[in-house]
């Protein structure tokens, strides 16, 4: 049998192959989150196209696939199309609000089926969304932030933006704006902060989901598989201005 300790050497061995892409270092928690947060959101409103630049990199590196709009005006023929390229007939998106824009409105007059989440989170309506998204093989949800340093889709679960959206069906799709850009995880960490600091804006869902490319295992004998515990593809649309109706 392994022990802890043979098993933890069997990791760091392995880790030391390889070159982290940064250094890892413990980061002090703010003493004013709102503050940090809001510095770095003016930091974010000038750099953010070199943090798209990254995160495009580093998605790409992971086996993401990019795509850039200009407006939201373009965002339905694109995702119609990706749902053509699957043999998708039927798409599981999160709610309106929670979406920021109408996923039902886009992609209906494309004879899709869309199948948005529930607004609220009684069982029956979250069982039907669950059932809807195991079927759909295209799910589009929104991020609450796209991490530019590993090319990480971030999103955090809750009423409207349910975990399913985005693991269930086999090719996930998310869309995000120059707002959700961050550069690096302890800006992540510093925004997290100012959300749990304050009570109104504080995340209400039970999960927070860092997503890295694809769904990965290699469980099994050691071979490559995708597909297995999420989906087989993921994609990141940036549109440049998210803003006004799909």
């Amino acid at each position: 049998m392994t022990t802890r300790a043979e098993f933890l050497g069997r990791v760091r061995a392995e880790m030391a192959k390889t070159d982290g892409l940064f250094p890892a270092a413990p980061s002090p928690r703010p003493g004013n989150p709102r503050e940090a947060a809001e510095t770095v959101r003016r930091q974010l409103a000038e750099r953010w196209p070199q943090a798209l630049d990254r995160f495009r990199v580093e998605f790409e590196r992971v086996a993401g696939v990019f795509h850039r709009v200009p407006s939201l005006v373009e965002l339905p023929a694109l995702l119609a199309r990706v749902a053509a390229e699957k043999g998708a007939r039927e798409v599981v998106g999160w709610e309106a609000r929670a979406m920021g824009w109408n996923l039902s409105a886009a992609l209906t007059p494309y004879g899709l089926t869309v199948h948005p989440a529930p607004a609220g989170d009684g069982d029956e309506d979250r069982r039907r969304h669950r059932e809807d998204a195991a079927r759909a093989p295209l799910g589009v949800t929104g991020v609450d932030w796209a991490l530019a340093e590993t090319g990480t889709l971030i999103l955090a679960s809750g009423p409207g933006r349910p975990r399913s959206t985005s693991l269930l069906p086999d090719t996930h799709v998310a869309v995000f704006g120059p707002a959700h850009l961050v550069e690096s995880l302890e800006q992540v960490g510093l925004l997290l902060e100012a959300l749990h600091a304050d009570g109104g804006e504080a995340i209400r869902g039970g999960m927070i989901n860092f997503i890295t490319g694809p769904s990965r295992t290699a469980d099994i004998e050691l071979t490559l598989t995708r597909g297995v515990h999420g989906p087989k593809e993921v994609h990141a649309v940036f549109v440049d201005a998210l803003d006004g109706p799909a």
